[in-house]
């Protein structure tokens, strides 16, 4: 008897597959459960809709790239360097994420346009949750480095990590990764960022 867990994961790495590889619009259900290897009615019983398997993909996505960022938070030796430990985890986490390998919600952003004002989005929610859980813990680690202005720090190490992951969407000859780092080192140490004490 099929493991129920075992079966959603199967369903849950084809549709991430399948959405991140080819596009969410033109990949239907049918050829997600046909590439699980499981019927419709299997997917449907698991998920729901095609949203909802999107969703939980974008959460599953979320919770893995969260676990990334944490390790190279840790793993930093310096306030300078937890808050430059986001280019350490895009590096890891694109090492671990398989052929999905650039930001599944800035795919997903580009297919599917923002809600009207007072209409609600579960996808487009996780969308926003993912840009406010960068954007809040850019922050946190700029004022916890000593930067004045930690949220306008925030915002220029958000354009560089956007950058990358553009970057790497184009394919981009040179490393992406090491010049955003290199650039933010710049930046962070320029008149504009620097901190107003010596970081910890």
């Amino acid at each position: 008897m099929a493991n129920p867990q075992q079966t959603r994961d199967r369903i849950l790495d084809a549709a991430e597959t399948l959405f991140f590889q080819e596009g969410i619009a033109v990949t239907g259900v049918d050829r997600v459960a046909a590439s699980a290897g499981v019927a419709i009615v299997t997917l449907y019983k698991h998920f729901g809709s095609k949203d909802n398997l999107l969703r939980e993909v974008l959460s599953r996505r979320l919770d893995a790239w969260t676990q990334h960022w944490d390790a190279a938070v840790a793993g930093a030796g310096s306030a300078e360097g937890r808050l430059l430990a986001v280019f350490d985890a895009v590096e890891t986490f694109r090492a671990a994420a398989g052929p999905t390998q650039w930001c599944c919600f800035l795919a997903t952003a580009s297919e599917r346009p923002a809600p009207e004002e007072g209409h609600s989005d579960p996808v487009f929610e996780l969308i926003r949750q993912d840009t406010r859980i960068v954007t809040d813990r850019l922050t946190d680690l700029a004022r916890d480095a000593g930067y004045e202005d930690p949220a306008t720090t925030a915002s220029t190490l958000l354009l560089l990590y956007n950058g990358v992951l553009s970057s790497l969407l184009r394919g981009a000859p040179s490393d992406p990764v090491a010049l955003a780092r290199t650039t933010a080192r710049a930046l962070l140490g320029s008149r504009a960022g620097r901190p107003s004490s010596t970081p910890g």
